[in-house]
């Protein structure tokens, strides 16, 4: 993602857009947010580590850790002070958020089991619910990842779709800013010819990989010689983002229920010809950089964990606060197939999306490679987010 923020699946094919975080959070206006804080705690009643049958809890223990440690550099930075200045409820402070992740670090350390840390989250922390897309709290989860595709530094008879580097004048392009139709053509091979001449940075054989990863803000490119390249958003176009699974089942070509990414790929897979048609809906274009093997990045300037990082609305969501998810996430059943069970899991706010909008919108990042992408891209359903801050009787300084 970048040295700023990551990618998006189901989130960009099926709701109309995240470039996750491709694009910079914009400030946080002066407004109520949709938080309610709880009169009662709410409920914890599922394993908070270790949900997985085959994933030993100590581990889960140390991804959790590692996320709030991440958290917490980005806390302390200038940009972190900026947005909490602006910050429009008086209780959730940069100071509290900040003690409440340091306390709620020092409960995992201390605790053995999750009844444990249930017991003492109960104890020490005020609950503040997202009210949700209809004000009850329901809210609608996506998942996003990392690819893994083959790809090469100079163009081949194999290689022809490009990713580009940010133009250097991008600042002063006329707006609005060219479509991606305009960018690159109907098929995708026409950069040549205008604005994005010369600045390719790298090729890949497929073309809605590369759509994809424009869509995903970051990658991990395999290279013919055997060596890995990673790449991350770098600046997009101010235009518009068109989620292209949306746009297949209004014109009838998939079934709301049969929207997932794997049967959108299988579409076009089926239909290549229409990719000259669907792709180019997509106005935005997005621009990269090589990572240099930097790890998927969120928009808060730090790395994303697997299952550990979400995306929110970051002019509304307190940013790289404590949170609570309590949804369904796919796992691998005893048959091999991915089947959705049950999570209630702590995660970090450290990303955003240009289709995660408002209240009621969460994407979960879930790993790299095709593993990851399997799962993000089963990620369509409904739950409920939490922030986690400490019960404090005084008012914490800004």
């Amino acid at each position: 993602m970048m040295v700023n923020i990551a990618s998006r699946v189901v989130a960009l094919l099926v709701t109309g857009g995240t470039i996750a975080a491709s694009a910079p959070p914009p400030p946080m206006p002066l407004l109520p947010i949709p938080l309610d804080r709880l009169s009662a705690q709410v409920g914890i009643d599922r394993q908070i580590f270790g949900e997985r049958g085959t994933e030993a809890p100590k581990r889960d223990r140390a991804n959790l850790l590692l996320a709030i440690d991440h958290s917490l550099r980005y806390l302390q930075t200038p940009k972190a002070a900026a947005a909490y200045r602006q910050y429009a409820v008086q209780e959730i402070t940069l100071d509290r958020v900040k003690r409440s992740l340091e306390r709620f670090r020092e409960l995992v350390q201390a605790t053995k089991t999750p009844a444990e840390l249930q017991v003492a989250v109960r104890r020490e922390f005020i609950f503040y619910r997202a009210v949700g897309k209809d004000q009850r709290g329901t809210v609608a989860f996506t998942g996003y990842f990392e690819p893994v595709y083959t790809a090469s530094r100079v163009p081949t008879p194999d290689y022809r779709y490009p990713l580009y580097q940010v133009p250097p004048d991008l600042a002063q392009w006329p707006k609005p800013h060219p479509t991606r139709l305009e960018l690159e053509g109907a098929d995708g091979l026409q950069s040549s010819k205008g604005r994005l001449k010369n600045l390719e940075l790298v090729w890949l054989r497929d073309r809605f990989q590369a759509f994809l990863v424009q869509v995903q803000g970051s990658a991990q490119l395999q290279l013919p010689d055997g060596s890995r390249m990673t790449v991350g958003y770098a600046g997009r176009t101010e235009q518009p983002y068109t989620g292209v699974g949306r746009q297949l089942v209004q014109d009838g070509k998939l079934k709301l229920e049969e929207l997932t990414l794997p049967n959108v790929i299988r579409y076009f897979q089926t239909h290549p010809a229409e990719m000259d048609v669907y792709l180019p809906r997509n106005r935005s274009f997005v621009f990269f950089t090589e990572t240099k093997g930097a790890p998927a990045t969120g928009s808060l300037g730090v790395p994303v964990t697997a299952e550990r990082s979400i995306a929110t609305d970051k002019s509304i969501m307190p940013p790289g606060a404590l949170a609570l998810i309590d949804t369904r996430l796919p796992y691998r059943l005893p048959n091999g197939k991915l089947g959705l069970r049950p999570v209630n899991r702590f995660v970090l706010d450290q990303d955003t999306g240009g289709a995660i909008v408002g209240p009621g919108r969460v994407d979960i990042f879930m790993g790299t490679g095709p593993e990851a992408g399997d799962r993000a891209g089963l990620i369509n359903v409904t739950g409920q987010l939490y922030y986690l801050l400490l019960n404090e009787p005084k008012k914490s300084g800004r």
